[in-house]
């Protein structure tokens, strides 16, 4: 398991799953993915790309106008 982070800051809808989508790509099963974000839409449209695509969201934090969310790599 490999911990990797995506800055997604100041990107609007759809721009943070797209980003998200790419990142995974180059993941193993079981690695770690940390998106930090500031468009809101992230905390539903991540989590929906998730389950639509084998992935497990672990949790999410706020923090001001800052969102993290921690993602396990699924398989393929």
């Amino acid at each position: 398991m490999t911990r990797h982070s995506l800055d997604a800051r100041r990107l609007l809808c759809p721009l943070p799953v797209i980003r998200t989508q790419n990142a995974m790509k180059a993941l193993a099963p079981g690695d770690l993915l940390e998106v930090t974000a500031t468009d809101p839409g992230v905390l539903q449209d991540i989590p929906a790309w998730c389950r639509i695509n084998g992935h497990r969201v672990l949790g999410s934090t706020r923090s001001g106008p800052e969102i993290v969310i921690e993602i396990e790599c699924g398989s393929r």
